[in-house]
């Protein structure tokens, strides 16, 4: 493992350009109409003028080393609708799984794996921004942008962030809290000029199934897991490398097991019955309130890990973060981007084939106001 992997310190805090709304353009796949992305990395498989021409591309980030790429691809998941929850009569189910509520999702893209640790350490360790300062490696303004943003502080302890493996190419980035993947798309968001989030409960399920009712997007047997994923069941010493085992339908890897996986939603027991009954507008459930920086659990990872039993790597399956996740973190204020007793959730990224206004974007975005307090109590 790599001990000095989180050796870095905060930079600035976020751009200081203001984001100006726009409207859509009639070509909601051109990036270059909406004026707070700048321009596109080239990549003339990642655009699309409709869904159907939608296709999977490899986005390549710029390394710092010499001869290095650091890829990942992006699979194209057509729109349309589906179940979200589970049926009464799913073995393991939980009563927040339901009732059961048809939801229509947007076509977008998702990574094909979990977000890894080289792809995460050009933003965790300043690797690009701090090569630009040298003069290694030219910058644009997309550059100037990313290299604004706040990157994680060291964790106090690297051993109870992450598995003894983590430091290993092709490891899932994790330990990581839902800001800190939520600064990462932002990161990512500005430094390829393509707008990625992390994914809505809903899109992540509708992802996982690839079109099956099932338990599992293979059918409703746990014994058949060994070939999808990494569960406790076979991984009892931790995570293990992305794309071992089979994908599903959709052509993604590790939707069951390996770590669980950060979503947009703040967890509420009953969404899903407020939602069938038309009092909640879309399957995204936002915070009532400003997150504490204090506090940041309710918040939900899906797919289970290798710490997880077999019925918790469910599609359907709602796994909440609470307390104990960082209960041994002996920072003041609790740090806003590790999860010390939590290993075993990272995230992946998703692109919206509509390319949101400012305005809507913000709705995903993290939230300012954590950064800041968490600065004022604990300056560097």
């Amino acid at each position: 493992m790599r001990r000095a992997l989180f050796c870095v310190l905060f930079i600035g805090l976020l751009s200081t350009s203001q984001i100006q709304a726009q409207d859509y353009s009639t070509n909601p796949a051109t990036e270059n109409a909406t004026t707070w992305l700048e321009a596109p990395v080239a990549n003339p498989d990642a655009d699309a003028a409709t869904p159907a021409d939608m296709k999977a591309y490899e986005e390549q980030l710029q390394s710092h080393l010499p001869n290095e790429k650091i890829t990942f691809k992006m699979v194209p998941i057509q729109g349309g609708k589906f179940l979200l929850g589970s049926p009464e009569s799913e073995a393991g189910r939980g009563e927040d799984e339901g009732p059961q509520v048809e939801v229509e999702i947007e076509p977008f893209w998702m990574e094909e794996h979990e977000v890894t640790w080289p792809e995460f350490e050009l933003f965790a360790l300043l690797y690009l921004a701090n090569a630009r300062k040298e003069g290694k490696v030219e910058g644009t303004d997309r550059d100037v942008k990313a290299d604004a943003l706040a990157a994680p502080t060291p964790p106090y302890s690297i051993g109870t962030i992450s598995y003894n493996n983590s430091g290993k190419d092709q490891y899932p980035a994790s330990g990581l809290t839902r800001y800190c993947a939520q600064m990462y798309c932002k990161w990512l968001t500005a430094i390829t000029g393509r707008y990625y989030r992390l994914p809505t409960e809903a899109e992540w399920e509708y992802a996982a199934r690839a079109g099956s009712t099932t338990a599992y997007s293979f059918g409703d047997d746990p014994a058949e897991l060994e070939k999808y994923g990494w569960f406790l069941g076979n991984s009892p010493d931790g995570y293990t490398k992305i794309m071992q085992k089979e994908p599903n339908a959709w052509g993604l890897y590790d939707m069951h097991g390996n770590v669980c996986e950060w979503v947009m939603d703040q967890y509420k027991k009953n969404s899903y019955k407020k939602l069938s009954e038309g009092k909640q507008e879309g399957p995204f459930v936002t915070p009532s309130k400003p997150l504490s920086v204090y506090k940041m659990f309710d918040e939900i990872a899906r797919g289970g890990s290798c710490a997880h039993e077999a019925a918790d790597c469910r599609s359907a399956k709602r796994i909440v973060s609470t307390k104990e996740w960082k209960a041994q973190d002996p920072m003041f204020p609790q740090s806003i981007w590790w999860m010390t007793e939590a290993p075993y959730v990272g995230f992946r990224v998703v692109r919206p084939f509509k390319v949101p206004s400012a305005e809507e974007a913000a709705l995903y975005e993290p939230d300012v106001n954590i950064w800041l307090k968490y600065k004022e109590l604990n300056p560097r």
